[in-house]
């Protein structure tokens, strides 16, 4: 069993009398590379809304007011125009705070057991049986700080960009995952997960 840790009560609780193969804590939520493209995305997105809702901001010059708080000089559409670009750069906003919290997202407790994966992460417990994964892994780094990426058989429909070749819109498949980033022994902690999935789908 590989467990070099403490847990937290809540998680103890739910693992029970159950034996652990492994008890590990994840450094991060998310890997270095995925939350540092998120950035680098959130920057250049608001690098151009920025500018675009500053420039359409001049229009605002030309709406006065009366007396009686209506509008005299702009319709609505005219307001309408001037703020619409406020909208992008509050979406970077979003994408940017979304961001710098992935890049500093704890990763949380993970515990094996011979029926399921079980997840401890800012007081929410997830239960995982071996069964729902679909047997697809992905081991990087090393024996002090690994990364292990669990693919399962469950996932949802997405719309991906436009294709030359076939042109609209095409939907395709995104597998859900739990992602084990930072961990030590992951590549022996890998073993167990497969060996525990073969033994649940048989």
């Amino acid at each position: 069993m590989i467990e070099n840790i403490s847990l937290p009560q809540d998680l103890i609780f739910t693992i029970g009398s159950e034996t652990k193969d492994f008890a590990v804590k994840a450094k991060r939520k998310e890997s270095l590379g995925t939350a540092l493209f998120r950035l680098v995305v959130a920057i250049f997105w608001l690098f151009i809304s920025v500018p675009l809702a500053l420039s359409f901001s001049a229009d605002l010059n030309r709406i006065n007011f009366a007396s009686n708080e209506f509008l005299t000089a702009a319709s609505f559409i005219d307001l309408f125009h001037a703020l619409f670009p406020l909208i992008f750069v509050l979406v970077g906003i979003g994408m940017l705070g979304w961001s710098i919290s992935s890049l500093f997202g704890k990763g949380g407790y993970f515990v094996g057991t011979p029926t399921r994966l079980v997840s401890y992460r800012k007081g929410k417990i997830r239960s995982v049986d071996w069964k729902q994964f679909s047997g697809d892994i992905k081991v990087s780094g090393n024996t002090e700080n690994g990364n292990i990426h669990l693919q399962m058989i469950t996932g949802r429909m997405v719309s991906s960009t436009l294709d030359r070749k076939y042109g609209p819109r095409q939907q395709r498949y995104v597998p859900d995952a739990i992602n084990m980033i930072g961990i030590s022994n992951a590549l022996e902690i890998e073993k167990i997960c497969r060996k525990r999935m073969d033994e649940n789908t048989s």
